[in-house]
């Protein structure tokens, strides 16, 4: 991939939404299970990005540290075959997964909104197979 003016425009966009998420002083308490539109930004690489303007995607909360870090699990609804992605009904009853391959910690201050809740099958197979991590 090479540097462009799309590319520098991107990451710009980015760096400046990021300064107003790290100043926020909105407060938020995710619960294990609960899925949630987050400000994931434009990451590197094959790192999942944000979507749209406010850089957000949908995440399933994995653990809970303390009251501002998180363990997250983002969510596709581009449905392949993988042993890492977790299928899932949405709440539309449409297939989603869970990517268990670009699991990462976050801030409080990237949670934007409450959407759901994990069923707890499917939480418990997550469980399962993140502990073949280690």
């Amino acid at each position: 991939m090479k540097l462009n003016e799309e590319i520098i425009k991107i990451f710009d966009e980015w760096a400046k939404l990021k300064i107003k998420v790290h100043v926020s002083d909105k407060k938020v308490y995710p619960k294990i299970k609960e899925i949630w539109w987050v400000n994931v930004g434009q990451n590197v690489g094959s790192e999942i990005n944000g979507k749209n303007n406010n850089f957000e995607r949908p995440v399933v909360v994995l653990k809970v540290f303390n009251n501002v870090g998180f363990l997250v699990a983002p969510i596709s609804s581009k449905n392949k075959d993988d042993k890492y992605l977790i299928k899932f009904n949405n709440i539309n009853e449409e297939v989603n997964v869970v990517n268990l391959s670009q699991i990462r910690a976050m801030s409080d201050k990237r949670f934007i909104r409450k959407i759901g809740v994990l069923d707890s099958e499917v939480f418990n197979k997550i469980k399962d197979i993140f502990k073949d991590f280690v």
